[in-house]
């Protein structure tokens, strides 16, 4: 009987995961294996089961397209983080039903196509007797045990582009623009594109701020005849003394579980109170969900397939319960446990933070 690999996407989508799945198919194929796409993320798993094969010859165009074509969720039954990232267990009896529906679909392991927590849902899994592999996907960078995740380099260049686009309109109308960009609990996308883009301040997790240093910034500029700014906020940056933006509750309709807090609103903030304590026009745009679609850039494409390799790889030689990893120059793998619950942010002494500070960016501190 021919080898049968399963694969999913889970958490939020992002540029590359249909290159992922392209990868893995091909790989796979090469081998002599089938591949079955598992539908709508774990839920696809349980009774009645929801997955199709994927064949090689419909792979074209994958490459470049964005989203994923298995779907995805980050709500529900499968829930392994909730709150500010506390971690859930997932029910035994649904992880039983996930394992019946594996079997079911004959399959000899399971691929995780996820950020930190679908793989800690995926290492659940694991201990309920589904061999799985993972890989790292997230537009925020904060998985460890990965130089970097896919999905992020397409989100910054895009959100440079925004700040590029911001920044003629600013000077058009002399006012301070404000841009809000994903970055939950690390602020990789705002520092990596706030000094690509030629920020005046960036606002980051890591470093809580003080809004009288932001607008003393604004003043500075002001007195030195550039009259205006442009403003970088990672939707998890916080006053001193503040506590995270939300813009709504985590209860999920479906069924009573929970989500992670959902972030959002701290651009309006900030944009509030510099027009108030500077008397400069504010005006905010928030990225938003812009930065998780699109066509993904030749490097992600790459290590997308790359890693859909390294995934097949570690299949044929059993080594279950591993992540694959980028380790420049090569592609290799770390165990799950050691990559998930290891938060990796922005080292505060790191030479990206003394580049902005060198450049003269404001970070909110000083």
């Amino acid at each position: 009987m021919k080898t049968r690999i399963g694969i999913l996407t889970g958490g939020g989508d992002c540029p590359g995961l249909n290159a992922v799945i392209r990868s893995v198919v091909i790989a796979a194929a090469q081998r002599g294996w089938a591949t079955v796409g598992i539908l709508g993320g774990f839920d696809g798993l349980l009774q009645p089961v929801h997955a199709r094969e994927l064949l090689p010859e419909d792979m074209d165009g994958l490459l470049y397209l964005g989203g994923t074509i298995l779907g995805t969720s980050n709500r529900g039954r499968f829930t392994a983080k909730v709150g500010h990232g506390a971690v859930r267990q997932i029910d035994p009896a649904i992880l039983a039903e996930a394992k019946v529906g594996f079997d079911q679909l004959e399959l000899r392991a399971l691929v995780v196509v996820g950020g930190d927590g679908s793989l800690t849902i995926g290492l659940q899994c694991q201990a309920a007797g589904i061999p799985v592999v993972g890989v790292p996907k997230t537009i925020d960078n904060d998985i460890g045990g990965t130089v970097v995740t896919f999905g992020f380099d397409t989100a910054v260049s895009f959100a440079t582009d925004a700040l590029d686009r911001l920044r003629s309109t600013a000077q058009s109308h002399q006012r301070v623009m404000v841009c809000e960009m994903m970055g939950r609990y690390a602020g990789w996308i705002a520092l990596h594109s706030g000094i690509s883009g030629g920020a005046d301040v960036i606002l980051l997790p890591e470093i809580p701020y003080d809004i009288e240093a932001v607008c003393a910034k604004v003043r500075a500029r002001e007195a030195a005849g550039k009259h205006d700014s442009l403003i970088v906020v990672a939707e998890g940056a916080r006053a001193k003394d503040g506590d995270f933006v939300t813009t709504a509750g985590a209860a999920d309709a479906t069924g009573g579980a929970f989500r992670e807090a959902r972030l959002g609103g701290v651009a309006t903030q900030v944009a509030e109170q510099i027009q108030a304590l500077t008397g400069k026009e504010t005006r905010i745009c928030v990225l938003g969900h812009l930065q998780r679609g699109g066509v993904p850039t030749t490097f992600d494409r790459l290590i997308c397939t790359r890693f859909g390799v390294s995934a097949v790889r570690l299949i044929a030689e059993e080594r279950y319960g591993r992540m694959v990893s980028l380790q420049p120059p090569d592609t290799t793998d770390v165990a799950i446990a050691d990559a998930i619950g290891k938060l990796r942010t922005v080292p505060l002494d790191g030479d990206l933070v003394r580049t902005a500070r060198a450049l003269g960016i404001c970070l909110g501190d000083r």
